[in-house]
């Protein structure tokens, strides 16, 4: 099992329910495929880099997982024919990424107690 994060942007014009069942729905495509979470982050609406789609704000939401890797195929296959995703990016992460995503967390855990 290999550690991989994927971060996705969905359209800005869904409501929150929408947003929530879109994710719901990645969600139980790992889970599915007994993928193991190891982190969820809801970055919320947050303005593009560039327009994508003459969009310029979209909802970001970042899961971090371990699973196998035909899984991955599996769900950007899924993220490709959902017109609510409007970019999507999967990385494995090696160990140096792992340490430094764990450091981040505690990092802005500590900084909101």
């Amino acid at each position: 099992m290999q550690r991989y994060e994927t971060v996705f942007i969905l359209t800005p014009v869904l409501s929150e329910d929408q947003v929530k069942e879109a994710v719901a729905k990645f969600e139980s495509i790992l889970k599915d495929a007994d993928a193991k979470f190891a982190h969820k982050e809801n970055w919320g609406l947050r303005k593009l880099a560039y327009p994508i789609q003459k969009k310029s704000t979209g909802f970001y939401n970042l899961f971090e997982f371990e699973a196998e890797g035909d899984v991955i195929k599996r769900l950007e296959t899924e993220m490709r024919r959902d017109e609510r995703v409007i970019r999507f990016l999967t990385v494995k992460m090696d160990k140096y990424h792992v340490e430094f995503a764990e450091k981040q967390r505690n990092k802005k855990a500590q900084a909101e107690a």
